[in-house]
């Protein structure tokens, strides 16, 4: 969520258009802009338990997605690729993370040039089978801060990831929260440090387009008790693998600053 692609989504197409496919699993518009999943479940859910899957590897340690290796690639950028449903429901003002965000994921390949072109999530888990790999690449060419590097792509997707995480804490303090007010301390706890004026002044006027925060749960095909328990299943599995991408870098004295 740096500012160094922010006006890529000047021209960018709706959210309902920009919603990425993975194998095995079709996520279809709607014509009133919400989601719902092919398959099975609904869009929300199917994120929850995606990420619960990559916290169980974590937990398991020597598990086959886990292990000594640390986290694979090919199971984090199918999750990863599934937020970017959340961000083309929340409208405008989260454009520039949608654009950004879906970016940086296809971006995650050895191909940073070509990857929004012929590069697939398939392809950049062929090329690194960790994030450990990812990390240690770049190092090893000193271009871990350097903009397209997979590192930064990395780091950059983190800071998605913890974006929606913070806004659905928001969302569920209370029932009287509206999503504008969620949206906005969320994006001011995560991404705001580390933009500028101009994009943090474009995305708080953007805020007023959000949707209202029955129209949320209804473009996410939730009732008001399943998008509570899809959210919280989200935060707690997000949040150990959103601590573990920092961990990669700060034991590699690699500060967050940036």
């Amino acid at each position: 969520m740096g500012e160094e692609s922010f006006s890529s989504s000047s021209s960018s197409s709706s959210p309902a258009e920009s919603v990425m496919e993975t194998p095995g699993q079709s996520l279809m518009a709607t014509p009133a802009g919400s989601f719902r999943d092919a398959d099975e479940g609904t869009p929300l859910a199917a994120v929850a338990e995606a990420f619960e899957e990559l916290a169980r590897s974590l937990r398991g340690g020597g598990g086959e997605e886990g292990g000594d290796g640390g986290l694979r690639l090919a199971p984090f950028v199918d999750a990863c690729s599934l937020v970017s449903v959340l961000f083309g429901c929340l409208g405008f003002a989260f454009k520039f993370a949608e654009m950004e965000y879906v970016a940086k994921v296809r971006c995650v390949s050895p191909f940073p040039l070509q990857s929004r072109l012929v590069n697939d999530l398939i392809e950049a888990s062929k090329a690194y089978e960790t994030l450990i790999h990812i990390i240690d690449h770049d190092i090893k060419n000193d271009s871990v801060r350097r903009q397209g590097s997979h590192s930064r792509n990395l780091r950059r997707v983190r800071l998605g990831l913890d974006l929606i995480r913070a806004l659905f804490e928001q969302f569920l303090s209370t029932n009287e929260c509206s999503l504008k007010d969620a949206a906005s301390t969320a994006y001011g706890q995560v991404c705001a440090p580390f933009h500028n004026w101009a994009i943090r002044k474009t995305v708080s006027a953007g805020m007023y387009a959000l949707p209202t925060r029955e129209q949320l749960i209804s473009r996410l095909n939730e009732t008001d008790y399943s998008v509570q328990k899809e959210m919280q299943r989200y935060i707690n599995a997000s949040s150990p693998i959103i601590q573990y991408i920092d961990d990669l870098f700060l034991s590699r004295n690699i500060a967050l600053d940036w």
